[in-house]
């Protein structure tokens, strides 16, 4: 039987916390690219190769960090991996070079992909307990983070150093993971029933239903994919398209990714009753058809309230896609269906950063982040062909 309700209570209040520290942090970043790149002196292309840092680490250490989540828990990965991103977020204010820059987002990147994996192994767990479709409120949270460190990252572009900036991202970091570890570590990991996936078939070939576990894995994983490479897109891309071919002023350039998260929370807050009402392939198209929209929007208007529209169009139709997929692939398979899922997702932050930097070479950097909109097409057409075959809703 699952613990007392309020230790489920202080156990979801724990994660959310640390949900919302990791889109916090993860904004801070985002907003000083551009002060990054000029003090580097990056090319476009060069710049996508050291972004290609962050995704990099992030997918060489989510299987890890499900092994580790396996062997030693959810909660003390969870707080270990917090410590590290909350420490390396000084680090890029220090380098000089595209090459420096790359390798110290490398280790970001480990952080930022172990954390994502261990609180969303131990979200996915919650819900199963709770057996409601509240996976979107975590994910809200990390939104609401993003478009808070956005937000002020945005006031104090004008007043602070990216190295004193991002400074005090560490220290704050720190500080929330000491309260919200301390909550996390107390409480007991929330038990799950056996997930039917284990057991065999009435054919008694448990290898066929474990081949067909897999497949639809990877399927959730492919979906979000496609997801994370339009959000990554928008966090390092995003500003630099409204400063550039736009004319924004440094602040309203990281407004653009406030808008986004902004709408990306709202949508993420209001997850759950859509996926009660709607289910989750239903979900999954709407979102989906949604960004498209947003995006071409975004990416092609020639006014920058019109862009910041898109931005926020794209951030509501991209909202619940990317929960919805690792959720799924939790349900299926456990840790290692989340890391699964969390390495081809965030994939697509490892493909997005260089495609988007050569191709913005190639052609221009608004055509670039077109690729954003086929992506979150391809999203549709996947759950759409596979509805079938996946879990019910």
């Amino acid at each position: 039987m699952p613990g007392p309700r309020p230790d489920l209570t202080r156990l979801r209040i724990a994660l959310t916390a640390f949900f919302a520290l990791d889109g916090f942090v993860f904004a801070g970043w985002v907003v000083r690219i551009p002060a990054i790149k000029e003090q580097t002196g990056a090319s476009a292309s060069a710049l996508g190769l050291a972004l290609l840092g962050v995704s990099a680490g992030a997918v060489v250490t989510m299987t890890l960090t499900g092994r580790l989540v396996r062997r030693y828990g959810s909660h003390p990965v969870t707080v270990a991996c917090a410590v590290l991103l909350c420490l390396s977020i000084a680090l890029p204010p220090l380098t000089r070079s595209a090459l420096a820059l790359g390798a110290v987002l490398l280790v970001f990147g480990s952080a930022y992909g172990g954390i994502n994996v261990a609180f969303n192994s131990a979200a996915v767990d919650l819900v199963a307990v709770l057996e409601r479709p509240i996976m979107p409120s975590f994910h809200a949270a990390f939104s609401l983070g993003g478009m808070v460190g956005a937000g002020l990252g945005g006031l104090v572009a004008g007043a602070l150093s990216p190295t004193r900036h991002l400074l005090a991202l560490t220290v704050t970091g720190l500080l929330v993971t000491l309260f919200a570890g301390r909550a996390l570590l107390r409480c007991e990991p929330a038990a799950p029933p056996d997930r039917t996936d284990r057991t065999p078939g009435k054919d008694g070939a448990p290898h066929r239903r474990d081949r067909r576990t897999r497949r639809l894995v990877i399927t959730f994983g492919l979906i979000a994919l496609c997801t994370a490479y339009g959000e990554g897109a928008m966090a390092d891309w995003g500003a630099l398209h409204l400063e550039q071919d736009l004319d924004a002023s440094p602040g309203l350039a990281a407004a653009g990714y406030s808008c986004f998260a902004l709408a990306m929370t709202v949508g993420r807050l209001t997850g759950t009753t859509l996926l009660e009402r709607l289910g989750r392939t239903a979900t999954v198209v709407a979102g989906g058809t949604t960004a498209v929209a947003g995006m071409l929007l975004g990416s092609l208007a020639p006014s920058l309230w019109a862009a910041l529209f898109g931005f926020a169009i794209t951030g509501l139709g991209l909202a619940n896609i990317f929960p919805v997929a690792v959720e799924r692939a939790g349900a299926l398979g456990g840790p290692s269906g989340v890391a699964t899922a969390s390495t081809l997702g965030y994939g697509g932050m490892l493909l997005g950063p260089p495609a988007i930097g050569f191709m913005a070479d190639w052609f221009s950097l608004s055509a670039a982040l077109v690729s954003v909109a086929a992506l979150a097409a391809v999203a549709v057409l996947v759950a759409v062909a596979t509805r079938r075959a996946a879990v019910p809703d």
